[in-house]
């Protein structure tokens, strides 16, 4: 039986690989084009096409603020914005509510 995997990227080459998941006390994973350290970002994630700046840029925040795509329970991650006015829009609202960012960024429905 094969072992499940789960996806990691690479933000400068905006590359995603699946690779099995990580053991424990293993070291970091490496990008195969650039060497620079891989983001594990879970095994319900779909990476964007690698022309699409504005969803690359989307991902690069959700990722630096710590949000990931693991299954749930019940399936896939949950929401996750895709473009950039999303994205700026969450921001707002976690700054105007002092709601993390993390927790803001995931929200599917902003309060009125």
């Amino acid at each position: 039986m094969a072992h499940a995997k789960t996806s990691y990227v690479c933000l400068p080459c905006r590359a995603s690989y699946k690779q099995p998941y990580p053991g424990p006390g293993e070291r970091d994973r490496r990008c195969p084009r650039c060497a620079e350290p891989l983001v594990h970002v879970g095994s319900a994630f779909a990476a964007p096409k690698r022309r699409d700046d504005a969803a690359w840029r989307a991902l690069s925040v959700l990722l630096h603020a710590g949000v990931r795509f693991h299954k749930s329970c019940c399936g896939g991650p949950g929401y996750r914005p895709r473009t950039l006015g999303e994205v700026r829009a969450r921001l707002a609202y976690a700054r105007t509510t002092g709601e993390p960012p993390a927790r803001a960024l995931v929200r599917s429905e902003l309060p009125g």
